[in-house]
């Protein structure tokens, strides 16, 4: 069965086509622009799919059993504050584009969507306050309550034969170039202050199988459902500790961060499904095979 993936080619998006592939899915990948020669490790397909609200694209689903939205429009680097100087827009192509997907998916006969949102719904919460899915969502950036707005629209459209579920992921970190912490590694072995910060975090590859689940779960136990995706809370030590003893640097690590102010999420109910995420081993891995490509 063929799975047409939008936004496939982003830093998130390449960890869930990667796992349908090496799973045996055959993948359509939405976007902008064809993925560069070699980018996945087994051929794809490619479909032209755009954000545009204005654009019927009924017939890019003609062969998708499945669909998974994982694309987002933003200014680079950014996700909340990803509008830039321009909300109108964001808002247009990040929910009302999103929404007309979701509607031409359902038209065209595609059988479930997938649709990756973010911990940003819950909003500001006090420090050490779990966030569990049946909490009322607080949002309180623009990002957060696209995310949350189009999880109802996806909502309001599942039924017995289009099974809609939203994936509230938090930070996605991997090994897939180019990495989220290309940044911080470079400042700290350029010797540039770095800045002591933890936060809650989920391999990509675990974001896949959580997807890959969801493709695979009895629709009745999915449709118009809101599943937490998390894993760890590591801090800026944490990461750069490997690095720094894989390269011999000799700059100060930032002290450890207060991880007591953070919000870990609930995963319970995905777990109920069979979900199993890498933890801290899957995290140490990860982290000597980046010190190792640098070395």
């Amino acid at each position: 069965m063929k799975v047409l993936v939008s936004g496939g080619t982003g830093l998130v998006g390449r960890y869930v086509v990667e796992e349908l592939l090496a799973a045996g899915y055959q993948v359509i990948v939405g976007g902008r622009r064809a993925p560069l020669p070699r980018l996945f490790s087994r051929p794809v397909e490619f479909a032209a799919l755009s954000l545009d609200p204005d654009k019927d694209q009924i017939d890019v689903f003609d062969d998708a059993y499945f669909f998974v939205h994982a694309a987002f429009s933003h200014v680079p680097g950014k996700y909340r504050g990803g509008e830039g100087d321009d909300p109108k827009s964001f808002r247009r192509l990040n929910l009302d584009g999103t929404v007309r997907l979701f509607e031409a998916a359902k038209r065209a006969g595609t059988r479930r969507c997938v649709f990756l949102s973010s911990r940003a719904v819950y909003g500001e919460r006090p420090a050490g306050t779990e966030l569990i899915e049946t909490m009322q969502p607080k949002p309180e950036t623009l990002y957060g309550q696209i995310k949350l707005d189009a999880e109802g629209a996806l909502t309001h459209l599942s039924t017995p034969g289009f099974a809609g579920v939203s994936l509230r992921a938090t930070g996605i970190y991997g090994d897939l170039p180019p990495n989220k912490w290309d940044s911080l590694i470079a400042d700290y072995l350029a010797g540039r202050p770095v800045a002591a910060r933890a936060g809650t975090e989920v391999h990509g590859r675990d974001l896949g199988r959580a997807v890959r689940l969801m493709l695979e779960t009895d629709s009745t136990r999915i449709s118009g459902e809101i599943f937490n995706i998390s894993d760890i809370s590591v801090d800026t030590n944490d990461i750069l500790s490997p690095i720094r003893r894989e390269m011999g640097c000799r700059h100060a690590l930032p002290a450890a961060a207060d991880r007591a102010m953070l919000n870990p999420m609930s995963t319970a109910k995905i777990r109920a499904l069979g979900w199993t995420p890498g933890g801290t081993a899957l995290f140490e891995e990860t982290m000597h095979r980046l010190a190792a490509g640098l070395s």
